[in-house]
């Protein structure tokens, strides 16, 4: 049986509005945030509780059809990107927050909920929800999860890693299982760390507990105007170099701000080369004494002009600009592609300086906008698809962005996942022994590869073979292999 051929199966558990097979309608599901690749789905089926999802998985298992998750689509490497001839379960209709623990510090979440909104019905009792990726008005968590995504404030309280305790987990045979909890941290194998920023490669999360922050008792913030992004470099090494860990530094770079200005109109400084967006929070009197050395780092660093947020209005404003960046360029490019690659903090000047140079090289624009504090780069390369060839070169340039980043003991991802999009760079990365024991988590989690299958790797790998190697050849033992496979 085909994907289409499960429509009928699956239409009395989840009803005919939850089961989409018209073309038309499949083609809103063709993409995720990174539009540039698009795939139309088999059938698309709307979700709304554990149990259809677990049904529908098991369908997709017993049929053979490969299936992959999406929540709200915001993820910009094509994690969930569609599979032609796959089903599609859309979580964004589980929505319900399900428990907030005030004592424990904890919630119990469905993975449709909107990241933003677990903090707005958390802050009245003292609390909020760390991870906060710039998307956070629309993305969920369960998306979050399966990206492992961070956001301006993960240079102080980590990515979503850090903040999730336990999950309910359809597996790839359409079991249900519970893995973690409230507990900080479970005995056994920590399979919580595998499964969040395993991209939908190992399981659909169908409930999601999550570590609350408490609301710190004083924030301030400033933006740090200056004439390049050397300074504004210098200035962040200066501020970490201290031991001084703000909650964010954000960098943005004269073509990011003129998309911004353009956008959202958040006035920063005219003529500024590069701005930096810095955040303190924790006790008042720490705040206060912290933030004096941030301003004299900033001013020792070049800063033609400093202004310090008055007020929440005045500090969202300064927000504003750097949380619009992705969408602003949509100003001034009529296409975009949004990269994501990790670099030393300290390389920030020398690599900054290398990317402007593969633009002119390859033709193009580059923004950049990043979190300068943990040296986690999102260069914006823009080009026109209507141009002939100028897609190509954009391609070409997000390549040798990544490969810079790799060349100086960085990564090709720090937040936005592998995808569709970055595959073929993880050999570049990991060696075959490394890729080939990657392989053995996700055969264990899905020996059927039916689970987000074509995503992280850079080619189809089943549990039957390891590419490269004959069978058997694996440096764990032949009985351990065997196994596994």
């Amino acid at each position: 049986m085909d994907a289409r051929g499960l429509a009928d199966q699956l239409r009395p558990l989840l009803g005919d509005d939850a089961v989409i097979t018209d073309h038309q309608r499949l083609r809103t599901y063709e993409c995720d945030g990174l539009a540039h690749y698009k795939v139309t789905p088999a059938l698309v089926v709307l979700a709304e509780t554990t149990a259809q999802i677990a049904a529908c998985v098991k369908a997709c298992a017993q049929a053979g059809v490969p299936f992959v998750a999406r929540g709200s689509g915001t993820g910009l490497s094509g994690g969930a990107l569609p599979h032609a001839d796959g089903v599609l379960i859309v979580t964004s209709r589980m929505r319900q927050i399900l428990e907030i623990d005030r004592d424990s510090q904890r919630a119990v979440v469905e993975p449709g909920v909107i990241n933003l909104h677990l903090s707005q019905a958390t802050q009245p009792q003292g609390y909020y929800y760390a991870p906060d990726p710039s998307s956070q008005q629309v993305c969920s968590i369960g998306g979050n999860v399966a990206e492992n995504s961070g956001g301006a404030h993960c240079l102080k309280y980590g990515f979503t890693t850090n903040h999730v305790t336990g999950l309910e987990l359809v597996t790839p045979a359409g079991e249900v299982v519970e893995i973690g909890g409230k507990a900080p941290d479970p005995p056994g194998y920590d399979l919580l760390g595998a499964l969040v920023g395993s991209e939908g490669t190992l399981g659909i999360a169908t409930r999601v507990t999550v570590r609350l922050t408490r609301s710190p008792e004083s924030v301030r913030t400033l933006l740090a105007a200056f004439p390049h992004t050397d300074q504004a470099g210098g200035a962040v090494s200066a501020i970490i170099g201290a031991g001084v860990i703000p909650a964010a530094i954000e960098m943005m770079d004269a073509l990011a701000i003129e998309a911004a200005e353009a956008a959202v109109h958040c006035d920063y400084p005219a003529g500024a080369g590069a701005v930096l967006v810095v955040e303190l929070d924790g006790p008042t009197p720490e705040v206060e004494h912290v933030f004096e050395q941030v301003e004299r780092f900033c001013r020792e660093h070049d800063a033609f002009e400093i202004r310090i947020a008055r007020d929440d209005a005045e500090r969202a404003l300064f927000w504003k600009g750097r949380k619009s960046a992705f969408a602003a360029v949509g100003r001034i490019s009529p296409d975009y592609i949004v990269q994501d690659g990790v670099i030393p903090r300290t390389s920030l000047p020398e690599v900054l300086r290398a990317i402007e140079a593969i633009g002119v090289d390859k033709g193009v624009r580059v923004a950049n906008v990043f979190h300068a504090g943990d040296g986690n780069l999102h260069p914006l390369v823009l080009f026109d698809d209507a141009n002939p060839g100028e897609a190509e070169r954009a391609e070409e340039a997000s390549g040798a962005i990544l490969d810079l980043c790799i060349q100086h003991g960085g990564s090709i991802t720090g937040e936005h996942g592998v995808g569709s999009d970055k595959a073929k760079f993880m050999p570049r990365m990991f060696s075959d022994d490394d890729l080939d024991t990657m392989q053995l988590v996700r055969c264990a989690f899905d020996p059927d590869s039916i689970s987000n299958p074509g995503k992280v790797f850079p080619t189809p790998r089943l549990c039957g073979e390891v590419p490269g190697r004959h069978k058997g050849a694996h440096p764990l033992s032949e009985a351990g292999v065997a196994e596994v496979f």
